[in-house]
């Protein structure tokens, strides 16, 4: 037990160092491109924190390092984050490979914040949740509540779009595809996250549970 908890310290430490290196590493890059008066840095940085890629990373970021110092963790809120971790990953390289990889040509260190953030970071995290657990976590109440983060990612991205004519993604861009295109294609991004969080939640239940100490489903932690 206690060799199979040193491993999951260590695959979570080694995630959490390497997404965290990549996300400073784009930000600073994203900043640094400001200097061309092309944009302000302020704008910079909220198209860079609109981006799922980021936010979903930041997921991951927080999740490993949660399990990096505690790998038998629970509480509810933890569960939903932990949750949202797995969903935003799996949709980021899932549709980067499938709809955006064709798109980019990346070079110098962005091949290296691409490979991180859009390859390695959702085979690491999937594969760590799946060896390491902890399982069982996930609930119908942790399904519901992990739902708000994708469709308050989609509203923000539509509201913000509009306001400023910006749009992260082309198959979200209500400026160019029209209202209705767009909204098509958000709802299949909602689909696909509630696919996926099903899926996660029936894994949860079916596979076998983490051995060692755990918290029970109900308990809410006093503190974190």
């Amino acid at each position: 037990m206690t060799g199979r908890l040193t491993a999951a310290r260590v695959h979570w430490t080694v995630l959490a160092l390497l997404v965290g290196a990549c996300l400073v590493t784009s930000l600073t890059r994203t900043l640094v491109e400001t200097a061309g008066g092309r944009t302000t840095a302020v704008t910079e940085l909220i198209r860079w924190l609109s981006l799922f890629t980021v936010g979903s990373n930041v997921l991951v970021l927080i999740a490993a390092t949660s399990l990096a110092l505690e790998p038998l963790r629970s509480g509810r809120l933890w569960r939903v984050l932990l949750l949202d971790a797995l969903l935003a990953i799996t949709v980021t390289g899932l549709v980067f490979s499938v709809l955006l990889a064709p798109t980019v040509d990346p070079s110098g260190v962005t091949v290296w914040t691409n490979l991180v953030l859009h390859y390695l970071s959702p085979l690491a995290m999937v594969v760590g949740w799946l060896v390491f657990g902890p399982r069982p976590r996930i609930t119908g109440g942790t399904v519901a509540w992990a739902m708000l983060y994708p469709v308050a990612w989609i509203g923000w991205t539509m509201v913000h779009g509009a306001e400023s004519r910006w749009y992260p993604y082309f198959f979200l861009n209500a400026r160019d595809l029209g209202l209705a295109v767009a909204l098509r294609n958000t709802a299949g991004v909602v689909l696909l996250a509630l696919a996926f969080l099903l899926v996660y939640w029936a894994a949860d239940r079916w596979l076998p549970a983490t051995p060692g100490r755990r918290r029970e489903r109900d308990e809410v932690p006093a503190a974190g």
